[in-house]
């Protein structure tokens, strides 16, 4: 009797131990590294659940006895985590603990962006509200802490490429990106701008057009010295960006009763700069706006080989114009046929 209750006991130890093998040390194997990203307010469960799909758990069953037996279901850190393959149960709770594989993510801003679509790159690829970005992005408060004399940050969150953790505060995000902005425009390039008798926010403005208007390196120095010429004739703008920026439904093809929109950010009916930027602009259309090529164009419009065509006079512009029209019914003829 004695020897079948040793025979019992060391079978119970056994499976026992192999339980807890099995629970809390047996490595959880799978090809590559897996990434997952825990939310805030997001549940044991529900992360078990991320972890699960994304195939680094071996049991669910065994991950929830060994979180619940560790009193590790309730202290979780927000953020994007990389699991290696051979992870435990214990390894991947204590991670999820203390945020060890917690990994910075990386994210290019293009320019000319507005802070809308800003606000949508980052809720998609990093997880933030958009809602309460954009409501930071017109805070007058948070703007002049940061040293914007502006009533939006429109035009000063500077596009490049960044690097965040998953859901990061909505005002880091934009504190991150006017540093950069002020990186940029050091003082001795803020007292060039003085000396050209023009503020930084009239430089942001014609800068958020120029970037609008071309990818062409070369051109946006000759695209802001155009502006500042129909400028100094106290001529209209008449810049197409600036009516895409007052569609609900753009940007698209513009028509004639578009370019009748009342709005102080329609350059076709009111003469100078509009009220601000219409993006964010990049560090190549600001210098173009500080340092604008000198010409005597007037008028410029698309090529059609992807440049753009100057010209002095009006009826230089049209003859370029009916080129360019003709141009593009010969391509959709071509496209047609």
């Amino acid at each position: 009797m004695k020897r079948i209750f040793m025979f019992t006991l060391v079978i119970l130890l056994v499976l026992g131990g192999v339980a807890a093998y099995i629970t809390y040390l047996l490595p959880n194997t799978f090809e590559g590294d897996r990434f997952i990203n825990v939310s805030k307010g997001e549940s044991f469960h529900q992360v078990q659940a991320l972890l699960d799909s994304a195939g680094i758990l071996r049991s669910k069953l065994f991950f929830e006895i060994a979180g619940r037996s560790l009193d590790l279901t309730t202290r979780m850190q927000v953020g994007k985590y990389r699991f290696r393959s051979g992870m435990s149960n214990t390894e991947i709770l204590e991670d999820l603990r203390t945020g060890k594989t917690i990994e910075a993510i990386t994210l290019t801003i293009p320019e000319g962006a507005r802070a809308t679509r800003q606000a949508r790159i980052y809720a998609k690829h990093l997880g933030i509200d958009s809602s309460r970005f954009m409501a930071l992005v017109y805070d007058t408060v948070f703007a002049r802490s940061q040293g914007i004399a502006s009533s939006s940050f429109e035009g000063y969150l500077m596009p490049n490429t960044y690097k965040f953790f998953w859901q990061e505060d909505e005002a880091e995000v934009i504190r991150a990106m006017v540093q950069e902005f002020w990186r940029v425009l050091d003082d001795s390039l803020e007292q060039i701008v003085t000396s050209k008798g023009r503020t930084l926010h009239e430089i942001l403005t014609l800068a958020s057009i120029v970037e609008s208007e071309t990818s062409i390196d070369s051109e946006r120095a000759m695209i802001a010295g155009v502006y500042l010429n129909r400028l100094k004739k106290k001529m209209r703008l008449e810049a197409d960006p600036t009516v895409q920026y007052i569609l609900e439904d753009g940007p698209r093809r513009l028509y004639y009763s578009d370019l009748q929109k009342e709005s102080a950010y329609n350059t076709y009916l009111h003469r100078g700069l509009p009220p601000g930027p219409i993006n964010n602009p990049g560090k190549a259309a600001i210098y173009a706006a500080i340092f604008p090529a000198k010409n005597k164009y007037i008028f410029f419009v698309a090529s059609g080989g992807g440049g753009h065509k100057f010209s002095k006079t009006y009826e230089e512009h049209m003859k370029a114009v009916r080129r360019l029209r003709k141009l593009r019914a010969q391509r959709a003829a071509k496209q047609e046929g």
